[in-house]
């Protein structure tokens, strides 16, 4: 399977200047929600990403809201598990809303769609493990990080796209004064 094709086919990879989640700037941005607009994709994707951790014994499957809900819950349903989502607490963190369970010794896999640095899912991982859940894998569809992330656990991606990105003050695309767009 080409995952960069999928997302090529439904117009989710991106070229330009992009502000990112983790305050890099980029030459590429890979629009996840463009892929899972379509269910077909996101079931080819969750289905494989689950193939990955199929071996692991896991009681539910959490991702960052927004790029990580989808995704969650379609690698629960092939893993045959609970899907839920962590969403921003408005303090730089995420929280577990109020009726989605994550308890006190259960063993998690946490997804997230792209990852650059890992923040977001790392802080996904953080509200599930506040509710004493225990982190065994994390997934993504799209790893472009520059550099090997390490989360404690294994760590597996469909693809890798490492592509380079900036802190602002050394952006080539800033110096050469073009646009920059926040996604």
């Amino acid at each position: 399977m080409d995952v960069l094709e999928i997302y090529r086919e439904s117009g989710a990879l991106l070229t330009g200047h992009f502000l990112l989640k983790s305050g890099k700037h980029s030459p590429y941005f890979l629009q996840s929600a463009a892929v899972f607009q379509y269910p077909r994709h996101a079931r080819v994707l969750g289905e494989a990403l689950a193939r990955h951790f199929a071996d692991l014994e896991v009681d539910f499957v959490i991702g960052p809201a927004i790029g990580g809900v989808i995704l969650a819950y379609v690698v629960a349903e092939h893993l045959g598990v609970r899907g839920i989502f962590a969403e921003k607490d408005g303090n730089g963190g995420m929280f577990i809303r109020p009726g989605l369970v994550a308890e006190r010794g259960e063993r998690f896999l946490a997804v997230e769609d792209v990852v650059t640095t890992g923040g977001s899912v790392r802080r996904a991982i953080e509200a599930a493990e506040a509710r004493g859940a225990e982190l065994v894998g994390v997934g993504a569809v799209v790893d472009r990080s520059q550099h090997p992330l390490d989360f404690g656990v294994p760590f597996r991606a469909l693809a890798r796209f490492p592509v380079e990105s900036y802190d602002p003050p050394e952006c080539p695309h800033c110096q050469r004064g073009e646009p920059l767009v926040k996604v």
